[in-house]
């Protein structure tokens, strides 16, 4: 896959440009702020529990606002959405550094205005998705794709190296303000995109049913089912990034954290920019629990590991197997959901991508403060391998799903429900 000629779109599309340059800069602000809370949270606490808590608190609300977010930006004007979103945002980190400069830092404000700020994610990323399918051309799809992975992949490597870089050099205080003027600079970029108009609404039906429909399409899609299975039973197994404050204290501190962070994006970007084979590829079920159980080997012997490079080295594998996961779940998804319904499945799909690392990260806390690092990390692997295992039996058709190829046209019904039909 050729990356270079998709710049091309970066050249001709003001608009997607500053949208894209933006939205670099604020997504390595993020995962600065993400290395910061859970390494400041260990600092107060001493304790992995803890960060597996404000885990679970981040995901409570993001589960709510993620759901709606979709149906959000299918009525609203998507930049305006991301103006205000991004405000909030911003503010979030204003608070977070105001309490890091206190005397005694409280920790009830870092629970309380990060599953905030979690919150207020739900509502912004389907909006970021779905604008950016509004200023692009059909025709460039492909190219918006492979710049969306080269995006993600870069700034999964920079933005946690320079988190525990800057929380080593200048301090915690540092990485929220950092944080801030990322957004303000992602503002600015928002601002000086040309107008963008609503986008058309479907028929004016309430929220509920809306939702009620999508997540009926998603159930009668075995298929569909498995890709959202599998990597919520892969995350919840053996997420190690809960663990990772503590293991740096052993492997060097700060600066090792953002190793460990950024080691599995390393992994995924060499998938990523060598991933155009994956495209002869067929059994696309049999694909992503491949991929997904691979994973969960990964880090079993991540957890086994007692030098920094045998860890650094079975994280990026990690992240290889869960980018090769990632390629073959979207082809799926690709295949089987019909673009009437594409928005409000991809709040579904936000919600398993999201909610499975949190949750993983609570339970690793969880059995790490109990049973010790090494435990949670190897159980966790092979819960992942025989939770994979388990999805497979109970889902055949997802396991034996091959490329279709197939066109899914939609028809409404009088009552106003969409009903899918495949063409082969």
């Amino acid at each position: 896959m050729n990356y270079f000629s998709n710049f091309a779109l970066l050249r001709r599309n003001r608009n997607f440009r500053l949208l894209y340059t933006g939205q670099i800069i604020s997504f390595i602000g993020t995962l600065i702020t993400s290395v910061a809370l859970p390494y400041q949270t260990f600092y107060l606490t001493h304790s992995t529990l803890m960060i597996g808590l404000l885990s679970l608190l981040q995901l409570l609300p993001l589960v709510v606002t993620a759901l709606l977010g979709g149906v959000i930006a299918d009525k609203h004007n998507r930049r305006t959405l991301l103006i205000i979103t991004e405000l909030g945002l911003m503010l979030g980190c204003i608070l977070l550094a105001f309490n890091s400069c206190l005397p005694r830092p409280s920790l009830w404000i870092i629970f309380s205005v990060a599953p905030l700020m979690s919150a207020i994610t739900g509502l912004h990323r389907p909006a970021l998705d779905s604008i950016a399918q509004q200023i692009v051309d059909k025709k460039d799809f492909g190219a918006l794709s492979s710049l969306a992975t080269l995006k993600r992949s870069l700034c999964m490597i920079a933005g946690p190296a320079l988190g525990g870089i800057i929380i080593s050099v200048w301090g915690i205080t540092a990485t929220y303000l950092i944080d801030c003027l990322s957004f303000s600079l992602s503002l600015m970029t928002l601002l000086s995109m040309r107008a963008i108009s609503n986008p058309s609404s479907p028929a004016d039906r309430s929220t509920w049913i809306s939702l009620k429909e999508g997540v009926q399409y998603a159930l009668s899609r075995q298929e569909l089912v498995g890709t959202y299975l599998v990597d919520f039973v892969a995350m919840i197994a053996c997420m190690p990034n809960a663990l990772f404050p503590a293991i740096a204290q052993s492997f060097g501190g700060a600066k090792t954290l953002g190793m460990l962070y950024s080691a599995p994006a390393v992994g995924a970007l060499v998938v990523s920019l060598y991933s155009h084979w994956t495209t002869r590829f067929t059994r696309h079920g049999m694909a992503v629990a491949y991929s997904a159980a691979l994973w969960g080997l990964c880090i079993l012997f991540f957890g086994l590991a007692h030098h920094l490079s045998t860890a650094l080295l079975f994280l990026g594998l990690a992240g290889a197997c869960d980018a090769l996961s990632g390629i073959f779940r979207g082809v799926i998804w690709n295949e089987t959901i019909p673009n009437s319904l594409r928005g409000r499945l991809a709040g579904m799909e936000m919600v398993c991508y999201l909610s499975g690392p949190r949750l993983g990260d609570t339970k690793a806390g969880l059995l790490a403060a109990g049973f010790g690092i090494t435990a949670s990390l190897v159980s966790g692997g092979l819960l992942c391998i025989a939770g994979v295992g388990i999805c497979c039996y109970f889902l055949p058709h997802f396991w034996r799903y091959t490329a279709a190829r197939q066109q899914i046209s939609t028809t409404q019904n009088d009552d106003g429900s969409v009903e899918a039909c495949e063409n082969t």
